[in-house]
């Protein structure tokens, strides 16, 4: 038995399928993939979901995000990192509603940092200061949220920050 396989076997709590995660600062070898998570938070105005979006330190949109890292499960670190960006308090579905994937606009051009995003549905019960408050969190309202997400992103990555808006609208509104 391979040592990969020795390492999995005895750690099992901290393998999940195909995903990488982060085992005592180090992260698994390339065939597994650290879990990057996001907080899709939300609010019902006038009927409409609205939804919560951050800066990056760049000045560009998007949702809270980050990587689960000594988390409990991945709804933790979506929550944790709602927190810790948008200062939301609020309930984050357990399970992913849709997964995209996100590339950092610097390093674009290599296409060597893509990385799978599992979004989690966060309806927002309050709102705090955020921890890192150059975030500076703000409401829009989904066809307004899905302009602010397509700006400094490639077609291909536009597309995908929208389908989770699209998603996210459709089973807010079954709700």
């Amino acid at each position: 038995m391979g040592l990969l396989t020795q390492v999995l076997s005895a750690h099992s709590s901290l393998y999940r399928g195909s995903l990488r995660r982060r085992y005592d600062g180090f992260f698994w070898p390339s065939s597994l993939e650290r879990l990057h998570v996001a907080a899709v938070c939300y609010r019902i105005r006038r009927g409409e979901p609205e939804f919560l979006l951050v800066r990056t330190r760049n000045g560009h949109w998007t949702f809270p995000k980050g990587g689960v890292d000594q988390d409990a499960t991945a709804a933790a670190a979506a929550a944790r990192e709602a927190y810790e960006e948008a200062g939301v308090k609020g309930s984050v579905e357990r399970l992913p509603f849709i997964s995209y994937r996100h590339c950092k606009p610097r390093r674009l051009p290599s296409r060597k940092h893509i990385v799978t995003v599992h979004a989690h549905l966060c309806e927002v019960k309050r709102l705090v200061s955020p921890l890192e408050d150059y975030r500076n969190p703000r409401w829009f309202r989904a066809e307004e949220a899905k302009r602010r997400l397509q700006k400094f992103r490639t077609s291909e990555f536009a597309s995908e920050v929208v389908n989770v808006i699209e998603r996210a609208t459709e089973l807010i509104s079954c709700r």
